[in-house]
């Protein structure tokens, strides 16, 4: 561990050498051609398949669901666990593309509202579970209510929370029917941005043919940047918000509840998603090709720190409460917090350096 988080502190100051050093050094041109290749393989070999890998999952999700309401045991609640977690899987896949349809009509907060720091989605869940409202079980009623109830969250607690382990039996008619409402409404959200991304003539050609008569890239560095941005705010998010959501470092207080899916075991699953999506959309967009001659350890770097980034969350304790408690464990969120920093920096700079963005150029502060 010792050694892992030295190389990450290592590769921290030769990340901030190296932009200092070639600040100076302006880039050179795009080739639109190659940019627009670019663009084209992000689509196809990342947006796309791991949006129709989420649609499946949320359909197999609602039919678990469903096998759970009609025949309660702990063989059918052992199986719409499974496919929740499967589900969230694919999602934490594909979450770092913030942008395009799921931005739209509050898509991404209804599929999963979180953090949730002050336990007001919860609270939200667990008076609807109390209430046992009849109306929000209705076809696409979901839709009107508050994104905390309608989403992965509300379903994990529904699966995982307190008074769960009743739906193995007859004990919990509603919550079991909600949790279907809360699935089916994932699976149609899902289905929309399948749907919109594999339209010929959709958000896939603005990606994908940028010039001055497009709506959102201009041109093929708006494009390029847009790529780019995609992979620093993924990245962004893996570490501000899964991680340094619950642990925010040395000799600081611990959050083991804001952790997301603390309660089903999920929190590092959700990680490695995260670190499984962006490694995706580099390696299939090709990006590392815009980097200069002089950058060709960049990726031999990114892939470096996300190898290890994922095999330390793959060995994590899953109990975030057992880890936090064990200096191992506090250690290993240790060097998730400096690798995630790197890594940001990585994208950031170097890759932001190759397309010409400027050297104070972030995409967090958006200057």
């Amino acid at each position: 561990m010792r050694l892992l988080h030295a190389f990450a502190l290592l590769a921290l100051l030769s990340t901030t050498a190296n932009a200092q050093e070639g600040a100076s050094a302006p880039p050179p041109p795009l080739v639109p051609a190659e940019v627009v290749a670019i663009m084209e393989k992000a689509v196809d070999g990342a947006i796309r398949p791991g949006y129709a890998a989420f649609s499946d999952s949320t359909r197999r999700l609602g039919h678990d669901l469903r096998a759970l309401c009609d025949a309660p045991s702990a063989a059918t609640l052992d199986s719409a666990r499974g496919a929740f977690k499967a589900t969230a899987a694919q999602w934490a896949r594909i979450e770092i593309v913030r942008a395009g349809p799921v931005l739209q009509d509050n898509r991404f907060e209804r599929i999963l509202y979180h953090p949730d720091r002050k336990g007001l989605g919860l609270r939200q869940v667990q008076a609807l579970l109390a209430e046992q409202d009849a109306s929000v079980l209705e076809a696409g009623a979901l839709r009107g209510k508050s994104v905390a109830v309608q989403g992965l969250g509300a379903l994990e607690f529904v699966l995982f929370g307190t008074g769960s382990d009743g739906l193995a039996s007859q004990a919990e008619p509603y919550r079991c029917r909600y949790g279907v409402a809360v699935a089916d409404n994932v699976e149609e959200i899902a289905r929309e941005l399948d749907e919109a991304w594999a339209a010929p003539d959709g958000i896939a050609a603005v990606w994908t043919r940028p010039g001055a008569q497009n709506p959102q890239f201009r041109s093929v560095e708006e494009a390029a940047t847009g790529l780019l941005g995609l992979l620093v705010h993924g990245a962004e998010a893996m570490r501000d918000q899964r991680v340094e959501g619950f642990y925010k470092g040395a000799d600081k207080a611990t959050f083991p509840r804001q952790a997301l899916f603390w309660r089903s075991g999920s929190t590092f699953t959700m990680i490695s998603g995260n670190i499984d999506g962006l490694r995706t959309l580099f390696d299939a967009s090709g990006m590392g090709a815009l980097l200069g001659k002089d950058q060709l350890g960049t990726v031999d770097s990114i892939h470096f720190l996300m190898a290890n980034m994922d095999r330390i969350s793959n060995a994590a304790n899953p109990d975030i409460e057992a880890l936090m408690a064990d200096a191992k464990g506090r250690g290993q969120m240790e060097y998730l917090l400096v690798a995630g920093k790197d890594l940001i920096l990585r994208f950031n700079d170097e890759l932001g350096g190759a397309i010409g963005l400027s050297a104070g150029f972030s995409f967090q502060d958006g200057d």
